[in-house]
């Protein structure tokens, strides 16, 4: 089995539960609950029975969530598309820049649409067959990964194992939406076919190096009067952060209400505009109407006039 790329710091062993959750969530749903089993089974033979019980709790992907993590491995040129079009709607709000937000978020659905068509496709490809409702929640966690930062981490993961949702008010939580939360904000490695099934043996992992030599006391001296002086500016700068943690909270939330402002304000002023195309429209019909009445009671005299005209005529042969 591969522990997954770019993801931890070279030289420093990983955590086994993200080494076979990384595979695990890059089966198909069917070889999901099989595999999951076979490794809780070897960890525990291997005498890790905390491990064992770990990797017995990771959940089954649902649908939606499994064509996310194939996505985020097969298509990641794709899903990178998404998430950096996401930053930068991210950042249009936060500069509350009006025009720039508007035409980010005409590019976020247009592009939304067409990845989840893709993903639709890969997912056939891959044996599954996709209906609309599982679709839409594709397409909905996509959403969510735009316009929410903490969506996007999750989605990057490529451990999804429910859809997301997010309004862009308040963060998202995707702690639960997560196999392993630990995962959050990492990659996964991409996958040019689905992975093969673990091994008998335990998941590799990297070396850990060996301890460099002890430092003499002088310079374990200078080092711990320099942790000392490093600790009182830490706690200062903690201090100074916790006294502002509520303000900064609070601009946050301003600023991505102006945000939903202007947008809604944008929604708002197209349709204002068709109101007044339909209030012009009613208006013609209206003249269009009054004359067609006009018209019929013109027409009503005239037969009246001809009634009157006939009747005259019949009285008049009665006679002769």
């Amino acid at each position: 089995m591969l522990a997954p790329a770019g993801t931890y710091p070279r030289g420093v062993a990983t955590d086994p539960l993200l080494s076979i959750a990384e595979e695990l969530y890059s089966l198909a749903p069917a070889e999901f609950t099989g595999t999951r089993n076979q490794w809780a089974k070897q960890t525990r033979t291997d005498g890790d029975p905390e491990l064992a019980k770990r990797v017995t709790a990771l959940r089954k992907p649902s649908m939606p969530a499994w064509v996310v993590n194939m996505m985020m491995r097969h298509q990641g040129d794709q899903m990178t598309q998404v998430l950096d079009l996401g930053a930068s709607l991210r950042q249009a709000q936060a500069d509350l820049d009006a025009d720039a937000l508007r035409e980010l978020t005409r590019q976020r659905r247009q592009l939304t649409t067409a990845v989840t068509s893709q993903g639709r496709t890969l997912a056939s490809e891959l044996g599954q067959r996709i209906t609309e409702a599982v679709a839409d929640q594709v397409q909905g966690t996509l959403h969510a990964a735009m316009i929410d930062e903490d969506a996007a981490a999750a989605v990057r993961s490529g451990m999804l194992v429910t859809a997301i949702a997010a309004t862009g008010v308040g963060k998202a939580d995707v702690v639960d939406a997560v196999a392993v939360p630990a995962a959050i904000g990492l990659t996964p490695r991409p996958r040019a076919k689905p992975a093969a099934r673990p091994s008998a043996g335990r998941p590799s992992l990297a070396a850990v190096p060996d301890p460099e030599p002890a430092p003499d006391e002088e310079r374990l001296a200078r080092e711990a009067a320099r942790a000392a002086a490093q600790r009182a500016v830490d706690e200062a700068v903690a201090a100074a952060e916790e006294a502002q943690q509520k303000v900064r909270k609070a601009q946050k939330r301003v600023k991505k209400v102006q945000a939903r402002t202007l947008q809604a304000a944008a929604e708002l002023e197209e349709a204002r505009r068709r109101v007044a195309d339909l209030e012009h429209e009613i208006d013609t019909l209206d003249d269009e109407a009054a004359a067609a009445e006009e018209k019929v009671e013109r027409s009503e005299q005239r037969y009246a006039a001809a009634q009157e005209t006939l009747e005259q005529a019949r009285q008049e042969l009665s006679q002769t």
